[in-house]
């Protein structure tokens, strides 16, 4: 074994992964929802539906000129040929057309504001029952006819194994800036999956988020796996749809993923990726190295909301 695995999988790790030859269901010992009713917005309700479903959609929590503001200053960053250089920003595999731009609430103004805006650092607060501290922002910007889906995945299986968070204290808040329609590659969820880990086979190449934040294939779960998750355990596949503005919340380990845009709508959303500061990234579980802070923070300092 190396130095990592020792390390960390002997010691710490609770959800080993990139390590067995065959991938396994594993039972989620964390809990979910940490927070009750009393200590923010969601109402019990709500809080039940996040843990049970491992997602909850909240309508209409930003104005229609506050989603304008955002998609203007989106279509100006895509333009801009500075942004397009910067190794922050992702484009499409296939084509020049920006597929995401990490750590947009360092970079830009706008973003900053909706980042620490405390309609959703509070929620955020609720759920993971302590002071947050955004581990990770990006805009994913899905063009009309060549934005390019996302496989499958476990946010928490990346961030565990390449990033270093041990428990799945995590969450992200992902708004809308686009009408979300059945036809332009909507978020897809498997409800309830946040329960379940599934670990993954083959071991992380170096500097993996190269490629990684392109298409991901490391990392990603094997058929079977999916097969029993929604079928086997019958939690079905829900589309998650909305108006702009609209505000999702979902838990680090929820099985997700979208299809390819082939459609002449735009699908555009901002994503702040909320983690506990009880929570703090140790050495990656998976991988000889962590991703770069842009990616990744390493850097716990709490949120203040605004």
């Amino acid at each position: 074994m190396t130095r990592m695995d020792t390390a960390n999988i002997t010691a710490q790790d609770l959800y080993p992964t990139r390590i067995a030859s065959e991938p396994e269901l594993l039972e989620r010992t964390d809990p979910v929802v940490h927070g009750s009713a009393q200590d923010g917005p969601l109402t019990q309700g709500q809080l039940d539906t996040f843990d049970r479903d491992g997602a909850l959609v909240v309508e209409d929590l930003f104005s229609d000129d506050e989603v304008a503001r955002m998609r203007d200053r989106l279509a100006t960053l895509s333009a801009d040929p500075a942004v397009r250089a910067d190794e922050r920003t992702v484009t499409e595999l296939t084509s020049d057309e920006v597929r995401s731009i990490f750590e947009i609430h360092r970079s830009d103004e706008v973003f900053r504001s909706i980042a620490t805006d405390a309609r959703i650092v509070e929620p955020a607060r609720q759920i993971l029952g302590s002071e947050v501290y955004i581990h990770q922002s990006r805009i994913n910007a899905k063009p009309g006819f060549t934005g390019d889906g996302f496989w499958w995945h476990s946010d928490f299986e990346t961030w565990h194994a390449e990033d270093g968070l041990p428990r799945m204290r995590t969450l992200s808040a992902s708004i809308t800036l686009t009408e979300n329609t059945p036809v332009n590659g909507p978020l897809l969820i498997v409800p309830g999956s946040h329960r379940t880990f599934v670990t993954t086979v083959g071991e992380t190449p170096e500097d993996h988020y190269r490629n990684s934040l392109k298409r991901q294939e490391i990392g990603t779960p094997d058929h079977d796996s999916l097969h029993e998750l929604i079928v086997g355990q019958q939690a079905g596949i829900r589309q998650i749809l909305g108006r702009p503005g609209s505000v999702v919340f979902f838990d680090a380990n929820l099985m997700h993923g979208s299809a390819s845009n082939i459609s002449p709508y735009p699908r555009s959303n901002v994503f702040v990726v909320f983690n506990s500061v009880d929570n703090a990234a140790v050495e990656p579980f998976a991988a000889r190295a962590p991703r770069p802070s842009f990616i990744a923070a390493r850097d716990v300092e709490p949120v203040i909301p605004r």
